[in-house]
């Protein structure tokens, strides 16, 4: 790996993970917004959580803010390298260094840090003056889409960016199970302001369904703020009593058909 302590190598190394990450992020949001409301648009329907579409000044205004974080995303992906490169970190590559069995539980591990994380930073910047500075860029977009994922003011992107840093640091993760995180981080986020339920209703009431958060969950956020602040998982929520009691009742389908999509 070339040294990212030299400037110019630094800057060229976040110049390629901004287009990883913006690129990611198109792709991925692309794709879930031509499949459920063009290609499979009549089976998905039913399962539209709003009536209301997403104009092109939305569009245009989220896809802005998504760039700016993928950007912020890029740098704090460079800085993580260079604390791997100098020996900060707990990263490793070797998979028998802790175990097989240690992959899949440092990954839950790590998206329950992050999750945690997440949540009470959320609920924090629902302070009103907080939130004003930091979150209402995210907000403006009562009626959410694919577009929204990383639709963010730069300083809520900045204290987002921090925790996977963080978390490296201080919890020994293989290379492969970040990447993991990474792309799960931006499936979660697309599906969950897609206000489209993917979910089927059974999901919810399964042992793991009912801990994982999806567009109905998230959509109540978007539209109450009072309630549901997680990011992947339920639990928080639910400890805190945040979870909005809507919720149960929305989480439905209303024909068989429906899933067939």
């Amino acid at each position: 790996m070339p040294q990212l302590s030299d400037s110019f190598t630094f800057l060229m190394v976040t110049i390629i993970m901004f287009l990883v990450v913006v690129g990611r992020y198109l792709l991925v949001a692309g794709l879930f917004q031509l499949w459920f409301y063009h290609i499979r648009k009549e089976k998905w329907q039913s399962r539209f959580l709003a009536e209301k579409k997403v104009d092109k000044r939305q569009f245009y205004r989220e896809l802005k803010w998504s760039v700016v974080t993928s950007f912020i995303f890029a740098i704090a992906g460079s800085v993580t390298a260079l604390l791997w490169q100098t020996g900060y970190t707990k990263l490793y590559t070797d998979p028998s260094k802790y175990g097989f069995w240690y992959l899949p539980l440092s990954l839950l591990l790590s998206l329950f840090i992050h999750d945690t994380y997440y949540y009470w930073l959320h609920r924090w910047m629902h302070r009103p003056k907080i939130f004003k500075l930091l979150h209402k860029v995210h907000h403006d977009s009562r009626i959410t889409s694919a577009w929204t994922a990383f639709s963010f003011h730069p300083l809520e992107g900045l204290l987002q960016a921090i925790i996977l840093p963080l978390i490296i640091i201080t919890v020994p993760l293989h290379v492969y199970v970040i990447l993991v995180q990474l792309t799960l981080m931006t499936f979660s986020s697309v599906i969950n302001h897609l206000e489209i339920e993917t979910f089927p209703p059974a999901f919810r009431r399964h042992f793991i369904g009912r801990w994982l958060i999806g567009s109905t969950h998230h959509s109540l956020h978007h539209k109450q703020f009072r309630y549901n602040f997680g990011l992947y998982f339920t639990a928080w929520d639910k400890w805190r009593k945040t979870e909005s009691p809507r919720f149960p009742s929305l989480f439905r389908i209303k024909t068989k058909s429906d899933v067939d999509g």
